[in-house]
């Protein structure tokens, strides 16, 4: 495993990547770049939205968590199932019969011009941070493992990786991504396979020995009932409902896949069958979590301080070169999802909820593509910037902090879409963006001092439950009782 072998590694799968983007976007429009033409197989986005939902933090972290958490991230993986449910029977019906291209617009229409910019600046803000984190994760393998051999900066290692995927998404935007999410998720699921047979190879197990190995530790343990443990099961299932509601349903980057489908029927098509494969996919990663646990016991393995670094660890130092090919093309396929998927909505978000680039009429096809490029770039060194920023804080439980600061804002979001979906009122849309910043704040507030404050209570990811209903108390405090009686009609047409 040579630093100069584990480049060819990634320059081949990146001309993988070129080959399918140059498929696929030949010839390809702006309507082509947001909404794939809305030509997509309901199958291939179905297929191709598991690698894009796991990142290279779900890679990495996912197994380690089974350390001190067991299997009970499986109860929020349960409560997806739930909303995704809700996002294929509520709130893809509302976009496909308002013509969205950015889901943000139903906003505009049902609050008012600061409600919108509101709802589409935390995701950017979201999205930004967010997707910088992954990529940074990702990135900083590459460095340690190959370009620090050579003494290349660590800027040089991220600009390379940011122009990749900026070439890759520049033209063909939604429209590639949707085919080379395909061929990531399949090289992906391959390494998660291929990863559990290659321990179970080395334990000296079959399957079914290793599955009843697993099993019959404690690892394997699902539902905690107790109420104050941040593993508490009926917390978790919750949880899992809405974080897929926010972080699918209201958020731009998977929902623009879900556009792109070439009907209503086929998008909730698309969202059933995904969020049941996505649930053997989690299992998958658990189960792998408890083998690599097994594993470093067998062998007395000291395991590492992070729990994030089991899996790099003993792919790459312990289990032999094919377990490290394939850790790393697991990993390169989990982290270009994340990316390119990021940079195309923030692209689509501004371009259309800041810009109004679909509303000037004005503007010939070419001058809107050629502001759609600008954007792109620019969103792409803001990127960069960002990365570059995280490694000189050189403090991972900052970046973390950064990381879960970024995810309180998506509870605004859930707040003003429950309001303006199960509420007629009409809010006082001037003062939305006070509350969209005070719910988080007060939500970071709870959860630093819940013990203190709840008798012991430890808060996990029903916060963001927390956080939409403080928005959502807010929003209601401040409208009148005046019903919005008009049905929301279609804003957008497709140009």
């Amino acid at each position: 495993m040579t630093p100069g072998f584990i480049l060819t590694i990634f320059l081949a799968y990146t001309v993988l990547l070129f080959v399918v983007t140059w498929l696929t976007a030949r010839r390809a429009t702006n309507r082509a770049f947001f909404i794939g033409n809305k030509e997509s197989p309901w199958i291939v986005v179905s297929y191709g939205m598991i690698g894009a939902s796991l990142s290279g933090v779900t890679f990495m972290s996912v197994p380690g968590w089974v350390g001190e958490t067991q299997f009970s991230y499986l109860t929020v993986v349960i409560g997806y199932l739930a909303g995704y449910a809700a996002i294929a029977l509520i709130l893809l019906p509302l976009y496909y019969r308002m013509n969205l291209t950015s889901i943000y617009t139903y906003l505009e229409a049902r609050f008012g011009f600061w409600s919108y910019k509101t709802g589409a600046f935390y995701f950017i803000l979201s999205r930004l941070i967010g997707a910088s984190f992954r990529m940074f994760l990702v990135v900083n393998v590459l460095q340690v493992f190959v370009f620090d051999a050579w003494n290349i900066p660590f800027v040089i290692t991220t600009s390379i990786f940011i122009i990749l995927i900026l070439l890759y998404t520049f033209k063909g935007g939604i429209k590639t991504i949707i085919w080379t999410d395909t061929v990531q998720t399949t090289f992906m699921l391959g390494a998660l396979i291929m990863s559990i047979f290659l321990i179970m190879s080395k334990l000296g197990l079959s399957m079914e020995g290793l599955f009843s190995e697993v099993v019959q530790s404690k690892a394997s343990r699902i539902f905690f009932p107790e109420w104050n443990d941040k593993r508490f099961f009926l917390k978790g299932i919750l949880s899992g409902a809405f974080i897929a509601i926010v972080m699918t349903g209201l958020d731009q980057e998977m929902m623009q896949k879900n556009l792109s489908c070439r009907s209503l029927k086929d998008a909730q098509k698309n969202m059933f069958s995904f969020s049941f494969v996505l649930l053997i996919v989690n299992f998958l990663f658990l189960f792998l979590g408890a083998s690599l646990y097994l594993f470093a016991a067998s062998g007395h393995i000291e395991l590492p301080t992070r729990s994030d670094d089991l899996f790099p660890v003993i792919a790459l130092r312990h289990l032999g070169p094919l377990a490290g090919i394939v850790f790393l093309i697991g990993l390169i396929s989990a982290a270009y999802p994340s990316a390119d998927g990021a940079l195309t909505s923030l692209t689509t978000s501004f371009s259309i909820d800041f810009l109004g680039l679909q509303k000037r009429n004005t503007l010939s096809e070419k001058q809107k593509e050629q502001i759609r490029y600008i954007v792109h770039g620019v969103f792409a060194v803001i990127l960069l910037g960002i990365i570059i920023l995280f490694r000189e804080i050189n403090d991972r439980a900052v970046i973390e902090k950064l990381f879960t600061v970024a995810g309180y804002t998506y509870g605004p979001l859930l707040g003003m879409y429950s309001f303006g979906l199960f509420t007629r009122r009409k809010t006082m849309d001037r003062w939305v963006p006070l509350i969209a910043v005070l719910s988080p704040l007060v939500c970071y507030i709870l959860s630093s001092w819940s013990e203190e404050i709840f008798f012991g209570y430890k808060f996990g990811f029903e916060l963001l439950i927390l956080n939409g209903l403080i928005t959502f108390a807010g929003l209601f405090m401040l409208s009148s009782g005046r019903q919005n009686k008009e049905p929301v009609k279609p804003l957008i047409t497709h140009g």
